[in-house]
């Protein structure tokens, strides 16, 4: 933690856990175990969760500690990290209380935007102490600046993206997943939308009562008339067992011919796409890659 001038203007300090460079480090946050190998840090981590996939030439010599949603407790204690990374959507209250009694350091993560996932990779530079990989985050930032100039510019296309289906999932406005939408020239059609039934206080979500992730109908979404529907195919971090189960949901092919039989532009033009779910819910390193990924299917002069 040096004193080097701080970046510019997607840098506010966070309160950091520690005072000093941990070295020590365990992520219960796949996003964040990629953005530290990315970030040249992979060799501070001691142990990741089952559900840490990449890089997958990298982490697979790593310790593993349990699944984000179900972590060996006593083992992450046992290992003595000074720095335990989480998030606050991807890991269990229960669990975070757990380790704060026993005094383990952590470090609750939670973007709900780009600009607060820049802020979060110019916070890490900070708190392990490592400008050498500043250029990459500098990097990342000239993307979302061009990003957002096109997206500025472009007419908007309408989007829906399901987070589960049986019943039907999406999310409103208030999450990283509609913010990386808006930025690479999509409008979430159900951004307003608020869950009537709120997630249980306590279960899976470290917030009370949300309502960002409304249930939906098939008529709702031909109501909203979306001109893209993407489906992931691939890890998202959300899977609840008030959805209908514990599983995680991949969308298939079989997915994509039904909603194209739905009276909505997307299915009269095609536009209904399989996509890697990282794209749309994982932070950290990864928005390079949605910045490069999704504004080409959300162009309204092209046709992946």
């Amino acid at each position: 933690m040096d004193d080097q001038p701080a970046p510019q203007k997607y840098y506010s300090r966070m309160e950091w856990p520690v005072q000093t460079a941990p070295q020590r480090v365990i992520s219960l946050v796949p996003s964040l175990t990629e953005a530290l190998f990315d970030l040249d840090l992979g060799l501070r981590l001691v142990a990741i969760t089952d559900d840490c996939t990449r890089p997958p030439e990298k982490v697979g010599a790593l310790r593993r500690i349990g699944a984000s949603q179900n972590p060996d407790i006593r083992q992450i204690i046992a290992l003595k990290p000074d720095l335990v990374l989480v998030n606050d959507e991807e890991n269990r209250r229960e669990d975070m209380d757990a380790l704060r009694e026993a005094n383990i350091p952590l470090w609750v993560t939670g973007p709900r935007s780009v600009f607060d996932a820049l802020n979060l990779l110019w916070n890490l530079m900070d708190v392990f102490d490592h400008a050498v990989m500043i250029p990459r985050v500098r990097e990342i930032e000239r993307a979302y600046d061009y990003s957002l100039a096109a997206s500025m510019a472009a007419k908007p296309l309408r989007v829906f993206v399901p987070l589960w289906r049986d019943p039907w999932i999406t999310f409103n406005a208030e999450t990283y997943a509609h913010d990386i939408l808006k930025v690479c020239g999509g409008i979430n059609v159900f951004a307003e939308r608020e869950q009537i039934d709120p997630l249980p206080a306590g279960e899976f979500l470290g917030i009370t009562h949300d309502r960002r992730y409304p249930q939906v109908t098939l008529d709702d979404v031909i109501a909203a008339q979306p001109d893209v529907v993407l489906l992931p195919v691939s890890f998202h971090p959300l899977s609840h067992d008030g959805w209908g189960g514990s599983e995680q949901v991949h969308f298939t092919e079989t997915d994509v011919a039904s909603l194209m039989a739905l009276a909505i532009p997307a299915a009269q033009h095609n536009r209904i796409h399989l996509v890697d779910g990282s794209l749309l819910t994982w932070h950290g390193t990864r928005i390079a890659y949605a910045l490069r990924d999704l504004p080409p299917l959300l162009s309204g002069d092209s046709n992946p």
